[in-house]
């Protein structure tokens, strides 16, 4: 085994850090060789098949060209639920669990059948995560993609839970324009990061996650929210909830873009590394 962390290091010293080294590491051997991180330490001088050599290897390999350990994995943990990833699906990020945390917070006591839409689901984190802590609700979630839609798919069916999915453009203007007051919530993690941030972004996500998911252009940053916004006005129930998570380099803009409007409240929160990240509001 004390190969393979000569290996590992000396192929990925470059790029990632020792913790993330390590971190790898124990996920690589967890998947491959079925040894956990509490057993390595009482495995030093296993040694390994040709077979999980060679998917290790290939793994560093994949790493080493910038490819994210969730995809070669072909999963990651969300809110202490497992969701498959694929090349097409955004990677779930832990600010999004935050996100999740005040949805539950603020609705986990409600014993009447919430109606909840997750607008731009990709891997489904969101709704399939709800829908499991929120066992009454009826939970939608929408995307324009339909490889995304898919995996999500995949992830109700895991987990067990009912969501109705639905390949859907926010954008239409048709859609827009419908009103219902149907949704007692609606959730909303959409591309919010400026195409100037690219050169801030790590290689592992420009090179390989999906750039719909994930950018804006800087001259109109929050086309998203408004869309949403829109939406959410017209088909949120009396009372409703908005909650959306943003672009932490614009917190005061978006709460601005909501404050405008005669809601009943609309407050912005910060994550738990003191950046704004989330918005609600009540309509």
């Amino acid at each position: 085994m004390q190969h393979f962390f000569t290996y590992i290091e000396s192929r990925l010293g470059n790029i990632y850090s020792k913790n993330e080294i390590k971190s790898i590491s124990h996920l690589l051997l967890k998947q491959f060789a079925g040894i956990n991180s509490v057993q390595i330490h009482s495995s030093k001088d296993t040694k390994f098949t040709d077979d999980v050599i060679n998917k290790l290897k290939m793994s560093v390999d994949r790493l080493h060209n910038g490819e994210p350990i969730q995809y070669i994995l072909g999963e990651t943990d969300f809110f202490d639920l497992c969701f498959k990833v694929r090349p097409g699906v955004l990677i779930p990020r832990p600010e999004t669990e935050e996100l999740v945390e005040l949805i539950l917070k603020n609705h986990k006591n409600e014993n009447n059948h919430i109606r909840l839409l997750d607008i731009g689901t990709g891997s489904g984190c969101i709704a399939v995560s709800l829908a499991k802590n929120l066992p009454n609700a009826k939970v939608s979630a929408w995307d324009i993609s339909a490889e995304a839609l898919k995996i999500a798919k995949e992830n109700a069916e895991i987990h067990q839970v009912s969501v109705d999915f639905c390949i859907q453009d926010i954008c239409k203007p048709e859609l827009l324009e419908k009103k219902s007051d149907k949704w007692d919530i609606i959730v909303s993690n959409p591309p919010y990061v400026c195409e100037s941030e690219k050169a801030e972004m790590k290689i592992h996500v420009l090179d390989h996650e999906p750039h719909l998911a994930l950018f804006v252009k800087d001259d109109d940053p929050l086309i998203f929210y408004r869309v949403i916004f829109l939406y959410a006005k017209k088909n949120l129930k009396k009372g409703g909830r908005l909650y959306l998570e943003i672009n932490s380099h614009l917190g005061k803009e978006t709460l601005s873009l909501f404050q405008q409007q005669p809601f009943e409240r609309t407050e912005l929160y910060q994550d738990l590394s003191g950046q704004d990240r989330m918005i609600m509001v009540i309509l």
